[in-house]
Formats: C-alpha cells, structure tokens, sequence
C-alpha cells in the first residue's frame, strides 16, 4: 500500500491521439508502481489525452499528498520538458500553496535506455548477417537544436557499442533528416539490409508513421530489405529510472542542462533565440 506521508511521485506523460499509445503509457504506470508500491502515484498528460497534468495534481493534493517530484517521461528533452513541464509546476505552486513540487530531471542520454535500444536493434537484425547492414534510429524531432542534437549522441553511442553496423540517426517530424533521407544515405553507404528503430518510449500516432514511410521507402527500393523493430514499452529498467530520478529530485540539486540552450547561448544559425522569452505550447485545458 502506499505510504501517505511519502512523497508523491507525479508520471509526466506527453500524451498521444492513438488509443494504444495511451494504452501503453498506463502500461508503464502499473510497471513503476510494481517497483514502488510504497509510493503514491500521480497520472496525467501535456496534451492530447486525459487527465492533463493541471487535474492530476489536483486530485494528489485532494488525496493529502504534501510534496510531490514530477518526473518528465522523455527521452531527448525538448520544449515539452523545457517550458511545460516547469509551467504546469508554477501553475501549480499557485493553485496548492500547501504543496511542496520538485521537477525531475527527464531519462536522458542514460545507459538504460540506451541499453533497451541495443537489444531492440539486436532483436531487429535477428539473423542478418552483420556485413552491408545499417542501423536507422528514428526520433520525434524537435524545433529546439539540443533535443535533435541529443539524438546524434544517441546513435554514435550505439554505434560505439557495436561496431559492426553503420547507425544513423534521423527524426520522424520537424527536423531533418527525415526518415526516407536517412534511409537513401544508407543505401549511398552500401547497406543491403536496414534496420529502422523508433526511439521511442511509448507506440503511438509518429511510430505508425515510421512503419508506414519505412514500407513505402521499402517498396520503392527492392535491392534493400527493411525491417523496423520495436519501441522501448513498459519495461521495469526504464520504471527503476524513473524512481532514480525521483530519488534525485529528493536528494539532491537537480538542474537543467542549459549547456546547449538556444535561449541561454548562442548556436549558429538560432542567434535569434537568446535571451528570447519561453513560448508555451498552447493547450485546450489550460
């Protein structure tokens, strides 16, 4: 049973117009509570699903909860995690003056989730041989030159595990390279064989998209054969993460890596954007 003076740990999700992708993210949600039964667990979304996170913590501060850690579940940070996520906790900190809120660092660029992605791409490649064969590791994408640089990161880190594929990163919408690009680079490259990953935590309406431009690509190519593996899902390593972060938050001086903030400093190409004020992501509910 969870402890009432813990506590409450508030699951950011960002919310998905495909009934199975929100199937999937409360799929996770009884996997964390699984590893914490101790805790008591809020549940909500940025958009596009319900409850939205104003009225998931409004039902923990109903339910007596007086501190409560948000921890943001996304992969490569970007302006959900960047302005959402810190407006709703403000909004928040207004509505429930008796509430103390913490915001979690998100997962990141973490041996964990790299280490689910690995065996997705060991899964995909099954009995390929390893010779002519390409990695493709496909994001959400992102206005916000950090998320997207992330991903790069992403692939030269799975890359550097293995060795004997050829990994290319590319993003499903809003930046380039898109999918196909990606996919027309490894076959420049010599691939024969390729592997699609979403880099995704949950299934949803961007990772059919994936599956579908991966089997239009596939038809219009038939030298190459294409599979595309799986997202992460509700798996436990990802649920104790997310408890590290919670943790975290708790314990110590948890930060955002502004490092590479286009707001902060000044990249080629954004100089535009510093000292810019935070747009939020406008959203029905609020």
């Amino acid at each position: 049973m969870p402890d009432p003076g813990a506590p409450a740990l508030l699951l950011v999700g960002h919310g998905s117009r495909s009934r199975r992708g929100v199937a999937a993210y409360w799929e996770f949600v009884d996997v964390v509570q699984a590893e914490a039964p101790e805790l008591r667990l809020g549940c909500g979304f940025i958009e596009l699903a319900q409850p939205d996170l104003d009225t998931a913590i409004a039902r923990l501060a109903d339910a007596g909860a007086s501190r409560v850690v948000a921890v943001p579940l996304v992969l490569l940070g970007a302006g959900h995690m960047k302005n959402d996520g810190p407006a709703t906790l403000a909004r928040a900190r207004a509505r429930h003056a008796g509430v103390t809120f913490a915001y979690a660092r998100a997962l990141g660029i973490h041996p964990t989730p790299l280490e689910v992605a690995a065996e997705r791409i060991g899964s995909t490649l099954a009995d390929w041989p390893r010779d002519a064969t390409a990695v493709v590791v496909v994001s959400r994408g992102s206005s916000d030159p950090d998320a997207n640089a992330d991903l790069y990161k992403v692939a030269r880190l799975l890359w550097g595990g293995r060795r004997t594929e050829l990994v290319e990163p590319a993003f499903v919408s809003l930046a380039p390279p898109s999918l196909p690009e990606a996919l027309d680079r490894c076959r420049r490259l010599g691939a024969d064989r390729i592997a699609v990953i979403p880099y995704f935590l949950f299934t949803g309406v961007l990772v059919e998209r994936i599956r579908s431009q991966s089997q239009d690509w596939q038809e219009a190519h038939s030298d190459i054969e294409v599979r595309v593996g799986a997202e992460m899902g509700a798996d436990r390593r990802l649920a104790r993460l997310v408890l590290e972060r919670y943790r975290e938050a708790l314990d110590g001086d948890v930060r955002m890596n502004c490092d590479c903030c286009a707001y902060r400093v000044t990249l080629p190409g954004f100089e535009d954007r510093v000292g810019a004020p935070l747009l939020i992501h406008p959203h029905v509910h609020t």
